[in-house]
């Protein structure tokens, strides 16, 4: 089983969402504590993999040799939302 942290950044975006779309990124996050690379993951580059949950995307980094899936952000499909990703992680 691995661990999930939220770095600071992914915290905050979570916690502006709203209660429903808290409770199915929830899900999505607490699901990939048991399978870090689900089937609807798209991997970006190198360990940095995104998940889409309706309109939100997850941009997340699986270290396997910690059991860690780091959260690098949490937010609407926007024209800049992949901007830098190797710096969020």
């Amino acid at each position: 089983m691995y661990r999930v942290e939220l770095k600071p950044r992914a915290q905050r975006e979570f916690d502006r969402l709203s209660s429903g779309d808290q409770g199915r990124v929830l899900a999505v996050l607490v699901g990939l504590a048991d399978e870090p690379r689900p089937r609807q993951s798209v991997k970006l580059s190198g360990a940095i993999h995104r998940l889409r949950v309706g309109p939100f995307r997850i941009i997340y980094a699986v270290f396997d040799r910690d059991q860690l899936v780091l959260i690098g952000k949490v937010a609407r499909r926007e024209k800049d939302t992949y901007d830098d990703i190797d710096r969020l992680l």
